[in-house]
């Protein structure tokens, strides 16, 4: 398959050209993209960018303020939204797409339809999002087929835990400080595994958890035998929308489902339609192995270890040393692991409260694409220095693009330029940035090396390095060096090549080796031998891609 690049991109944001949103603003006032504006040219202008995957964000219908009462869908209680547009982890349909993203409502299933096959049609594959743990408090699916039975329609609200039953229930009606025009009793228990009925504001109150047969009311037992209602359920859920010619599922907060469930429904899913990848959410480190093996998921994000470290290393905390302590810790499933620098949970790397500039992030790049053969995803207006620092309604002025307001995205905006596509908009450092990005993410599919070399850290030998990153890739006589610089100003460096390195891929040592840097096509010599380092010139906050030519 080649490596993948995953461009995950807010669907109700990417179109929207309203340059003049309100905070707190309503879909009249601010506007929303629709599925429509991913044209045959804007999909073409992300594949340009080397990505092979699209993950659609927020495309199931999930509670909103917005009214769609004459389409038949019901009103949400406002005061259960987080924001004017709504959470889309809140899911009150898992069967029907997101009446916000349609052109014409009534037709929102034909116009996702026609998206998966745009997509595909630019050579594109499309992800969308799978939400196991938890839906809406007003969850009700009015698009499913007769034969289904609504999650919650059969449950005996009477007992706390059964099998049978999709909720929990606390013999108490729910109350939330601020939330009077809503009734729930008895309550349910809320999605963040919040078990009492009088959550807080910090809880994901807009949602309530899914019974996959842990009694968490007495002990955490655990009831798969017989298979719990709520697995039947989700695993049609999952076929509804493979049937529909989708490529993958992110699954969010995976591990708070049991793997056990994973381990029966993934191999279904996948008997049926085999090529489908699963890419799941799964923040604890010790749990990784069990969801991969066990669970059968093809990747994991990769977020405590590679993400943080990054961070870290970009804003000054860590050195680059700690690097090689990410791939190490997940050395036997590193394939495995989904980089990333930003997604809709993570402060845009352009903001005040992460680096600041995205220049700062070139060489964080380079270091996540370049070392491994495992996927790499970015955000949409990453590549275009998003800084992520408007206030837009609830969703405050912290860093991150919003997932629950109607706005826009400048960045992406200007770059669309009423459908253009052309950068007419674009600053000139933000039209760097991107050529640097495209740069980066296509030299994964043009050099064989790069996509799929063996990896070897070249840290233990050149303990002097705290600013930069360096490492090689080798494949079939064709030996990369890359040194990533998170320094902001030019730097020369020794690097050291250990014998090791020579006899592992039986390479001849040569004191002026040819070489020529992938990234500006210039060529060069440097010194390739374990008797001595080779002396580098490096450019400010990116850094050296270099082939040298070596023989056997």
């Amino acid at each position: 398959m080649g490596k993948i690049i995953i461009y995950q991109v807010f669907t109700r944001l990417f179109g929207n050209d309203n340059t003049n949103c309100q905070k707190n603003g309503d879909i009249h006032t601010n506007g929303c993209g629709k599925m429509a504006d991913f044209t045959p040219k804007a999909l073409e202008q992300i594949r340009s960018l080397g990505c092979t995957h699209i993950w659609y964000t927020g495309l199931i219908e999930h509670a909103t303020q917005s009214d769609y009462s004459e389409y038949g869908i019901p009103v949400d209680c406002s005061e259960l939204v987080k924001g004017k547009a709504g959470s889309p982890y809140a899911i009150k349909d898992y069967y029907d797409i997101d009446p916000d993203l349609a052109v014409r409502v009534p037709k929102r299933m034909h116009e996702f339809e026609q998206l998966v096959a745009r997509t595909h049609r630019a050579r594109l594959k499309v992800i969308m999002d799978f939400v196991p743990n938890h839906v809406a408090r007003q969850y009700h699916s009015d698009a499913a087929n007769k034969d289904v039975h609504d999650l919650g329609a059969d449950d005996d609200c009477s007992l706390e835990f059964s099998t049978r039953n999709n909720f929990y229930y606390l013999n108490e009606p729910f109350s939330m400080e601020g939330i009077s025009s809503y009734t729930e009793c008895p309550a349910k228990a809320t999605g963040n595994d919040a078990f009492c009925a009088h959550p807080s504001h910090n809880d994901w109150y807009e949602t309530v958890k899914l019974n996959y047969g842990i009694d968490v009311c007495h002990g955490r037992s655990t009831h798969f035998q017989p298979i719990p209602d709520t697995w039947e359920k989700m695993r049609d859920i999952l076929l509804f929308w493979a049937s529909k010619g989708i490529d993958g599922f992110r699954c969010d907060m995976a591990e708070m489902v049991p793997v056990d469930f994973w381990e029966w429904v993934i191999p279904q899913v996948k008997e049926k339609h085999p090529d489908l990848i699963f890419i799941a959410e799964v923040y604890n480190p010790l749990e990784y192995r069990s969801y991969l093996h066990k669970g059968h998921f093809d990747y994991l994000y990769d977020k405590v270890g590679l993400y943080d470290t990054l961070r870290a290393v970009i804003c000054g905390w860590k050195s680059t040393q700690d690097l090689t302590l990410c791939w190490q810790w997940v050395d036997d499933i590193r394939d495995q692991m989904l980089y990333f620098l930003e997604n809709h949970d993570e402060q845009r790397l352009a903001s005040d409260f992460f680096a600041g500039n995205a220049r700062k992030g070139k060489a964080a790049l380079m270091t996540a694409v370049m070392m491994g053969k495992n996927p790499i995803m970015l955000y949409a207006g990453q590549e275009l220095g998003e800084r992520g620092m408007e206030e837009e309604g609830f969703s405050g002025r912290d860093g991150r693009t919003t997932i629950f307001d109607y706005w826009h995205i400048d960045t992406l905006q200007r770059w669309r330029n009423g459908g253009a596509y052309d950068g007419g908009r674009l600053t000139n450092e933000e039209q760097e940035l991107q050529t640097f990005y495209r740069n980066i993410l296509n030299l994964c599919h043009t050099c064989p090396t790069l996509a799929e070399g063996d990896f070897y850290d070249l840290m233990y030998v050149n303990p002097q390095l705290n600013r930069q990153y360096a490492f090689l890739r080798h494949l079939k006589g064709e030996t990369i060096v890359v040194v990533a610089n998170f320094e902001e100003e030019e730097t020369e460096i020794d690097l050291n090549i250990p014998a090791h390195v020579f006899s592992l891929y039986q390479l001849k040592e040569n004191e002026e080796a040819d070489t020529i840097d992938l990234l500006t096509r210039k060529a060069g010599k440097t010194a390739f031998t374990s008797t001595y380092p080779c002396h580098l010139r490096i450019p400010a906050s990116e850094g050296l891609i270099l082939s040298v030519k070596t023989s056997k």
